[in-house]
């Protein structure tokens, strides 16, 4: 029994880990539309930036990390300016296409600042086993902890950003028309610029927990294919649903490769979540809190 809570949880804090990338791509949707395939390597840029200025310039990781949020807020601008406020009432195919041209840019400007090696990233988040845990037998680590925190503190600052707020409320009118938006006032490229920057801090809390976890290095950017099926399962345009969708994968997989692994010759792990996502692309598209698509002909 005591083995089995400790693959769960252990599946619970993976989960979490996912759901840290995919809330950037729910915040980018939810307030604009575009599905924003640079998502990971947003966050695999801000974890080499972090290290980068603490490494290179010998800043504090408290000033780094305040020095990286400045940078990816300039980076939001710098997208506002030259990509997408040419790309207003494009088509969503065109924009997802941006996007994809902007993975390769950061991928390449993160390369050529901070070089292509593996960097350790430490700023003193705390590592190693959960004490009181491990006392009763369950191993789980302090850094997974840590981030399934850092994501409960997020939900709840994001839900109250997107509902209480009146940027919030402006971010999701934008979502719904960007015309129409306009035509009350709306500043659509404030609007953007503040998504993509709310975005870029998201990012880099990914990257934190992950570059902690596993060093900075370039396959970090590939977490972003794992964190789709978080956002099938959670749906597109939900905040809680990206939690949620990711401790569902994060749990079903982990149990699955040490119960059903054996049987069928190991790697579950590696096709459980997309699996997972088809058989809910086929039953229920938008997501357990998608909102539902209706068209009218």
């Amino acid at each position: 029994m005591l083995f089995f809570i400790e693959v769960a949880l252990s599946g619970l804090m993976a989960g979490v880990m996912y759901s840290l990338v995919a809330l950037g791509f729910v915040l980018i949707f939810k307030a604009s539309g575009i599905f924003n395939f640079a998502q990971g390597v947003m966050a695999l840029f801000a974890a080499l930036t972090l290290v980068g200025l603490m490494e290179k310039f010998g800043m504090p990781a408290w000033l780094a990390i305040i020095g990286t949020i400045a940078v990816m807020i300039a980076l939001a601008w710098l997208i506002e300016r030259v990509m997408l406020r040419h790309l207003v009432n494009q088509e969503p195919i065109i924009l997802f296409m941006a996007t994809i041209g902007l993975a390769y840019v950061l991928e390449g400007m993160g390369d050529i600042m901070w070089g292509s090696d593996v960097k350790v990233l430490d700023i003193g988040i705390p590592q190693g086993a959960w004490d009181w845990l491990w006392d009763q037998g369950i191993y789980i680590e302090k850094l997974e902890m840590f981030a399934a925190v850092t994501a409960a503190i997020l939900v709840v600052f994001l839900a109250i950003f997107f509902q209480k707020t009146r940027i919030g409320r402006a971010l999701r009118a934008v979502a719904d028309d960007h015309q129409a938006a306009l035509s009350v006032g709306i500043s659509l490229h404030t609007i953007w610029v503040v998504v993509w920057s709310v975005s870029g801090i998201v990012a880099l809390v990914a990257g934190i927990m992950w570059g902690s976890k596993s060093g900075v290095q370039f396959s970090l950017s590939l977490i972003a294919l794992k964190a789709l099926p978080v956002l099938i399962l959670g749906g597109f345009t939900s905040v809680p649903g990206a939690i949620i969708g990711g401790m569902i994968i994060g749990v079903g997989e982990k149990l699955a490769e040490v119960y059903f692994g054996p049987m069928v010759g190991g790697a579950i792990e590696n096709w459980f979540a997309y699996m997972l996502a088809l058989a809910f692309l086929l039953f229920r598209p938008q997501g357990l809190f998608g909102e539902k698509i209706i068209e009218r002909v």
